[in-house]
């Protein structure tokens, strides 16, 4: 399902400061994992869980909370269930300020049963994911949501390039926004997001700017054909790394000594 780009990861995978990890997951997960997941939860996610009508995206809440306490776990060396979060600009997760110098930042996106995690040690991230699939009203979400040089190059491609395009375009919108933690305050059509060549672009903005925005980088994801993919990050240069989510046995134990508690909200 997904590009050979990803790797199986190491068992105590090390994320230093000049090095972005990207993990892809299947949330599909067995009963034994999803019983394991459960047990790292809040209360306030255990809630949340709970008020999904349907066993399945019950199951994939579960899963993409477990996992991400888990990669968060090895890195911070900490218990997945004593992980303490809170929430940043526009609702934006991040790792509590208790863990100081040590804190990561990161960020979740998921698409049809599949995630993208994202994560860095020193600088601001967003990741998106999108399933591709016919939309019928792709060509009005266009003309109201890509810039006007995003919607040229649109345009001028071949008919049967353009389903590939408008996520690719779609998935590089979110993971901005995302990453600058502007959510939908900031409009879509007010920066651009086509590279006109290469895959990485820093975008350009029309108006309303947040401050640093053309320090960041935005980069497509080599997924397969079934989904699209993008980074950002604020930084220019790094080292980018993607593993494939296996299972909770095949990465690390924790010997924690910590004593923390919180929710993720």
């Amino acid at each position: 399902m997904i590009s050979s780009s990803f790797k199986i990861p190491p068992s105590e995978p090390n994320l230093t400061s000049d090095i972005i990890h990207i993990w892809f997951a299947v949330l599909d997960q067995p009963v034994s994992e999803i019983s394991g997941f459960v047990k790292t939860l809040s209360k306030d996610e255990t809630i949340r869980a709970g008020r999904f009508h349907f066993q399945k995206d019950r199951n994939r809440f579960i899963a993409r909370h477990g996992i991400l306490r888990t990669i968060l776990g090895c890195y911070l060396g900490v218990k997945a269930s004593e992980l303490q979060f809170y929430h940043g600009k526009a609702g934006k997760p991040a790792t509590s300020e208790i863990f100081g110098k040590r804190a990561i930042h990161f960020n979740i996106s998921h698409s049809d049963g599949v995630a993208l995690f994202a994560f860095a040690r020193k600088y601001e991230i967003g990741v998106d994911i999108e399933r591709i699939r016919d939309i019928s009203e792709s060509e009005q979400i266009v003309e109201q949501f890509f810039s006007a040089r995003d919607k040229f190059f649109y345009h001028a491609l071949p008919q049967e390039k353009r389903r590939d395009a408008f996520f690719n375009c779609w998935a590089r919108q979110e993971a901005f926004t995302k990453g600058i933690g502007q959510g939908l305050s900031w409009p879509l059509n007010k920066f651009d997001v086509m590279p006109v060549t290469g895959e990485w672009y820093s975008p350009q903005t029309v108006e309303g700017a947040p401050k640093g925005v053309s320090d960041w980088s935005i980069q497509s994801l080599n997924l397969d054909r079934e989904y699209a993919g993008a980074l950002a990050i604020n930084r220019k240069n790094f080292t980018l790394r993607s593993f494939e989510w296996m299972n909770s046995d095949a990465h690390c134990e924790l010997s924690n000594k910590s004593n923390l508690s919180g929710e993720l909200i």
